[in-house]
């Protein structure tokens, strides 16, 4: 069996082997997973190497893109300002960004971008991949910018543009970026490794992601919706981005996020804790009860698979079948992050080889099994 580093409790022993087997079976060429239960880590383990060539071991600060994954770090800030009385998601979205009214979207509220459902998932203008870093471009084309279908409706998925709607946001209550707010605020406190917009002085940590086959939206005209394509066509969904410096200095914050299981599982456990771990409190236990509150079941208008949305976090239905106190989200290849408030616990699984899927696969799924299989 592969080599696993770290630590893990006993009873945990079998998340233990799932990622020795993956690795082994090559399902993985280099991964992390983290379980923290009350606000510890139980399970910090890491193994494989940070590219195909199995020249360069996977370290424990190894990091690398988490792509949607990225998206539960936007969440917590928005939370954070709610909490602190400096956001109402409830209120208009031009509360905030006065040029957000434009083109029909007076009545668009900022929970309709927390849940997917602002019908804004992609650019009507056509967009090159490296204006992904112009945050100014991103931001004023989707305040002028008619809604897709209308808001409040149903969700479909913001898979790069929620990041940047959050994001804006949060920039113009605080006056900060949301990648600078985001480090300050949260990184900092709690001492973890995740960053949205990588300094260069952390490049040599990195191991660059290895992409799964393309996703070939032109080739399934006729078996994809019109709102999927135009949502990864403008630009074209490609892993290979987040190879790149322009990629890793911007601010995507749904997308372009930098870390490893442990860094992810130690800032959501912040929700699994009811606001705090560790004795650093960032929201106060009442302020993660919206996130249980649905805004959105149903088909997702871009996917076409049963998402059912709480505010921001993804909440169990018939296909992800969780507890009423449990959220997750995934991303693009693989990583996931499940977080569990009645068990108070947080499970991630943060990897660089990828698969097709977009909110998490079968790896992720398998670790998590395990987890609750050592909590029984």
């Amino acid at each position: 069996m592969a080599e696993v580093q770290g630590t893990c409790e006993a009873r945990f022993d079998g998340v233990r082997k799932a990622l020795s087997a993956s690795l082994d079976s090559g399902a993985d060429v280099g991964a992390s997973v983290a379980v923290f239960l009350h606000g510890e880590p139980v399970v910090d383990i890491w193994g494989g190497f940070v590219d195909t060539d199995d020249s360069t071991p996977w370290e424990r600060d190894t990091l690398t893109n988490v792509w949607s994954t990225t998206k539960t770090m936007t969440f917590l800030c928005a939370l954070m300002l709610a909490d602190r009385g400096e956001l109402d998601f409830h209120a208009p979205v031009s509360k905030y960004w006065p040029e957000f009214a434009a083109a029909g979207k007076e009545a668009v509220e900022v929970r309709h971008i927390m849940s997917h459902s602002a019908g804004l998932s992609g650019w009507e203008t056509p967009m090159a991949s490296e204006q992904l870093a112009d945050w100014e471009l991103c931001t004023s084309l989707l305040a002028a910018q008619e809604p897709w279908w209308e808001p409040g409706t149903g969700s479909g998925y913001h898979a790069l543009t929620q990041g940047y709607l959050i994001g804006e946001i949060v920039r113009r209550i605080t006056g900060e970026t949301i990648g600078s707010w985001f480090a300050r605020e949260v990184a900092k406190p709690l001492e973890a490794d995740f960053f949205i917009g990588l300094p260069e002085s952390e490049d040599g940590r990195v191991s660059h992601v290895i992409p799964p086959p393309p996703i070939d939206i032109e080739g399934m005209v006729g078996q994809v919706s019109e709102l999927m394509a135009k949502t990864f066509l403008n630009p074209p969904l490609d892993a290979t981005m987040a190879h790149h410096d322009w990629w890793r200095r911007a601010e995507i914050p749904a997308a372009n996020g930098q870390g490893n299981a442990r860094s992810v599982a130690a800032i959501q456990s912040v929700i699994a804790g009811r606001g705090a771990r560790a004795g650093v409190r960032l929201l106060s236990e009442a302020a993660t009860d919206v996130i249980f509150t649905e805004q959105a079941d149903g088909i997702d208008k871009v996917l076409g698979v049963p998402l059912r949305f709480g505010m921001g976090y993804g909440l169990g239905n018939a296909e992800m079948p969780l507890g009423p106190r449990a959220c997750y989200w995934g991303g693009y290849g693989g990583s996931i992050i499940v977080i569990d408030q009645e068990a108070d616990l947080a499970v991630s699984y943060v990897m660089n080889r990828m698969e097709g899927g977009l909110v998490g696969d079968d790896r992720g799924a398998t670790i998590v099994l395990e987890t609750v299989m050592g909590l029984a």
